[in-house]
């Protein structure tokens, strides 16, 4: 009779053991899944906030990277964004991990938009490293408009409005703190 009760303990122990293992597995899984910051995009194995072309832009979530950001709200049946297209995919994969670049097309999601302060395409927005709008140098010979918040005077955005070329890019990008 001992024996028996024996046997059944190591057995209810190692199914007890397997169903930890088990658990453990996919509380791991979940966490990976719904609440890494940096959500893999399977069919490439990027991160997805690294990806050029975006339906949307939580700059709250992408400030989380400490990278300057740099994103273009176009179209891509816009003559002058059509132009900027290949900068901007030559720039997003030459500079993935030390900047954030994206494109939105606000004809395809305009709800994207929204929170922004874009009046004509191409518009693009500047943020350095440190989450704060950017603020050129004397040497960067590019327009920026300064956008601040009505309310408290506080610096919310800087923008550009039009094409900008490679070399305007790769010149603010260095100014935002991009090394060579």
């Amino acid at each position: 009779m001992n024996k028996i009760n024996a046997e059944k303990k190591k057995l209810l122990i190692r199914i007890l053991v397997l169903a930890l293992i088990a658990a453990g597995l996919l509380i791991i899984w979940v966490v990976k899944t719904h609440y890494s910051p940096t959500t893999i995009d399977m069919e490439s194995g990027t991160a997805r906030d690294f990806q050029l072309e975006s339906k949307s832009i939580d700059l709250d979530e992408l400030r989380r990277y400490e990278v300057p950001i740099i994103i273009d709200f176009g179209a891509d049946s816009c003559d002058p964004c059509k132009r900027m297209e290949p900068v901007l995919v030559k720039l997003n994969d030459e500079m993935r991990d030390k900047a954030i670049i994206k494109f939105v097309d606000v004809w395809k999601h305009p709800e994207a938009a929204n929170k922004f302060p874009i009046e004509i395409i191409p518009t693009q927005i500047f943020v350095t490293n440190d989450g704060k709008p950017y603020v050129p140098s004397k040497n960067i010979d590019t327009e920026f408009i300064m956008y601040s918040n009505a309310e408290t005077d506080r610096h919310t955005y800087t923008l550009h409005k039009g094409e900008l070329t490679e070399k305007q890019m790769r010149k603010i990008l260095f100014d935002m703190g991009v090394k060579k």
